[in-house]
């Protein structure tokens, strides 16, 4: 479908200068770079951004009202958060910062479109047959470094002074964050020193270590090594850039947006995972800009609901870290404050997954789209395949974010087997047989019967109540899906009933 052009001038002397972290610093360590030229006309601009924008009336339907945010209370969730009631840090309330602008997405998207990839945008037949919608994959693990954070590293690196440049940054991050300030570090020449906690995946650590960086492993989460870092950065002289809240990191996020519509000006909504807030925030302000009819859909792990409590109090508030989740990637305790009073009135809809979920979409990816994603980036095609995208968006145009493609190869093993586990396909069971010639025979011909295949088969006869004439065979067992199981369980099921004896009972403990 055909769209009109939507074209923003971008002014080049905009607000103050602000600084790239979330505590005292200083103001110039943050300069905009304007080039000779422009500084002699305050009114200088840049090329305008050309997104296309189908037009109203060329929509096959009416525009879908508002989707409510089930997790949030509507009388609360306009409500401004309250100013700082101490210096902040980088997991307070307050607001140190203008909110970005679709001028400063803008700003990014020219400044920062020469260092990352414009990554492809994806049409998925596997996952629109399952979902019944049109489902668009927008590639972000693609990037050099394997996330979107590239986009808002380099813009928060770019916009920094030559001083500040000079001096190098700092971050707390479970990986990505890091990765992506290492790599573009690397390339612009700026030191950089990240606090990463000790849980954070063993292969992100090593590339941030292997492309220049200082890490520092501190603390069980990201909450934990935040307040490592700022310990240090100030005695060092150091500029402390947020991970997901800082500004210029948001306004990097939001180009993911503009990339999406300029590709796929009709889609009706933008599924979107949610951790500190800082890419849902960019992009709803995006899209919300050049396409306020498409929807933004915010997922995230039901471990660590922040954005979901921070909607239900009108503000960011902190919840309690498990101790690990699959989706490392989103277990940030708090949101941003300025992506969430960015993102706060902008969001259609939330959605949280479960670990269990989120497994079986690791799953899906590899088997369906042979592609690996991480928790973190599987997080909206868990919504997709465990059927909580909303009803509304049957038979429509729908994106779903893959954000991030790190994860280390042995947890990708252990995923796929509680994917295949959760999915009905790896099965765990115990049956107490004859101990006699033919007795583990016959349990093996009823399994050959209904054509499972044994993964995994011990035997116990010590520890039993039975006589001494028994043994408990614990198995573990391949089956295509749940029907195939249930086939399984029946077949067992009948040889206890039988007259034969050969299966006496089912073991403590069955899972089957």
């Amino acid at each position: 479908m055909k769209g009109t052009v939507f074209s923003v001038p971008i002014s080049v002397a905009q607000r103050g200068s602000r600084s790239a972290r979330d505590f005292s610093c200083k103001a110039e360590d943050t300069k905009r770079e304007i080039k000779p030229s422009e500084k002699s006309d305050p009114k200088a601009t840049v090329p305008p951004i050309k997104a296309k924008v189908p037009p109203p009336q060329a929509k096959t339907s009416p525009p879908q009202a508002k989707i409510s945010v089930t997790q949030a209370n509507p009388q609360t969730s306009q409500a401004k958060p309250p100013p700082p009631q101490a210096p902040p840090s980088p997991q307070t309330d307050g607001l140190t910062f203008p909110l970005p602008t679709f001028e400063d997405i803008s700003m990014a998207w020219f400044r920062i479109r020469k260092g990352i990839q414009q990554t492809a945008l994806n049409y998925s037949e596997t996952f629109s047959d399952q979902s019944g919608c049109e489902i668009y994959l927008k590639c972000e693990y693609l990037q050099k470094t394997g996330s979107f954070k590239e986009r808002g590293a380099r813009n928060a690196l770019l916009a920094l002074s030559d001083d500040a440049k000079a001096r190098g940054v700092a971050a707390a991050s479970a990986g990505n964050h890091a990765l992506a300030l290492a790599f573009h570090g690397k390339q612009l020449g700026i030191p950089v020193t990240v606090v990463m906690p000790e849980t954070a995946p063993l292969t992100k650590i090593t590339k941030c270590e292997t492309l220049g960086a200082k890490v520092l492993k501190h603390g069980s989460n990201i909450a934990e090594a935040a307040e490592y870092a700022a310990t240090f950065v100030d005695e060092q002289n150091l500029t402390y850039i947020n991970g997901f809240d800082h500004p210029d990191i948001i306004a990097g996020a939001g180009t993911v947006g503009i990339e999406i519509l300029e590709e796929l000006p009709e889609v009706d909504a933008i599924v979107v995972p949610v951790g500190g807030a800082g890419l849902i925030a960019g992009i709803s302000l995006a899209v919300k800009k050049i396409s306020p009819q498409t929807q933004v859909i915010g997922v995230e792990p039901a471990l660590c609901p922040s954005f979901s409590e921070a909607m239900k109090a009108g503000k960011p508030v902190r919840v309690t870290l498990p101790r690990t989740t699959l989706a490392d990637g989103l277990a940030v305790p708090q949101v941003g404050p300025h992506a969430f009073a960015v993102a706060k009135d902008k969001v259609d809809d939330l959605i949280t997954v479960t670990e269990e979920e989120v497994s079986i979409a690791i799953l899906r990816l590899v088997e369906g789209e042979k592609l690996v994603q991480e928790g973190a980036g599987a997080a909206g095609i868990a919504a997709l395949c465990a059927g909580k995208l909303p009803e509304s968006l049957r038979g429509k145009k729908v994106c779903v974010i893959l954000c991030g493609g790190n994860i280390d190869t042995p947890v990708l093993g252990r995923v796929i087997e509680r994917g295949l586990a959760c999915d009905n396909r790896l099965v765990r069971f115990s049956v107490v047989v004859s101990d006699r010639p033919g007795g583990i025979l016959a349990l093996v011909s009823i399994i050959h019967k209904v054509g499972a295949s044994i993964r995994d088969i011990t035997h116990e006869r010590a520890w039993l109540k039975e006589g001494i004439d028994q043994v408990e065979v614990n198995m573990v067992v391949e089956t295509t899906s749940l029907s195939h199981r249930n086939a399984l369980s029946e077949a067992i099921e009948d040889a206890i009933n039988s007259d034969t004896h050969v299966i006496e009972r089912w073991g403590d403990g069955c899972a089957l």
